[in-house]
């Protein structure tokens, strides 16, 4: 009768403990991996928890809104300045006509400790081979200005359509929209992943330069391969 009851109360204690899985932790479930911590880094921080913003600077008050950014958990190539130029060439943009930059260039303060620095890159669609942005010069078209976070190594991108050069390269209406949803269109079609955020920018225009409007979204794009 003892013996019975002993085996009983075996049997009571050690089912709980098998049914945790203590004792096996390489076999641990995700939901307890996540509350381990173990989940990978954004690739990219706000720049205004380090005194920055989403929006470069044109003048003193004004900018352009940071509508991409691609996350530091991108290919490590991609993170480089090399690397950016060839990937922006695999999505359809390049440097500038003839490596000649006409215009104030941009500032950007991201947060990372360097304050407000000069734009670091600014590519132009490149409507087709060789005098490809030259035309974009012209014509008009999309472009982008950039800027790399030093502490992630993310890159922010000010993305816009702009007039021709007639109009002094005004923004188009709803520019800022249409420059991001254009860049996005490519590097998605190039195996790009992406995770739309609406919490970094307030959408409108309040201190967007031109007063155009934009939507408050911000596409982050993490680029798994070497361009």
């Amino acid at each position: 009768m003892r013996l019975v009851v002993f085996i009983v109360l075996c049997a009571v204690v050690v089912q709980p403990v098998v049914a945790v899985g203590i004792g096996w932790p390489w076999k641990t479930s995700p939901d307890a991996q996540q509350g381990l911590g173990n989940e990978p880094p954004s690739g990219w921080h706000d720049p205004a928890d380090g005194g920055g913003r989403m929006l470069d600077y044109t003048t003193i008050r004004y900018g352009e809104p940071l509508n991409v950014i691609i996350s530091g958990n991108s290919h490590p190539n991609v993170l480089t300045h090399e690397g950016l130029h060839k990937y922006a060439k695999s999505i359809g943009f390049s440097e500038e006509c003839l490596g000649i930059h006409i215009g104030d260039l941009h500032g950007a303060d991201l947060g990372d400790g360097d304050g407000r620095k000069d734009e670091q890159f600014l590519a132009r669609q490149h409507y087709f081979p060789i005098w490809g942005t030259c035309w974009e010069s012209l014509a008009g078209g999309n472009h982008f200005r950039a800027w790399q976070q030093t502490d992630t190594k993310a890159w922010f991108l000010a993305v816009s359509k702009e007039k021709y050069v007639g109009d002094h390269h005004q923004i188009i209406g709803d520019g800022y929209n249409i420059g991001r949803d254009y860049l996005v269109s490519r590097a998605l079609r190039k195996g790009a992943r992406i995770e739309w955020r609406k919490d970094l920018l307030e959408p409108g225009n309040e201190g967007v330069n031109h007063g155009i409007a934009q939507d408050g979204r911000v596409a982050v794009l993490t680029v798994d391969y070497a361009p």
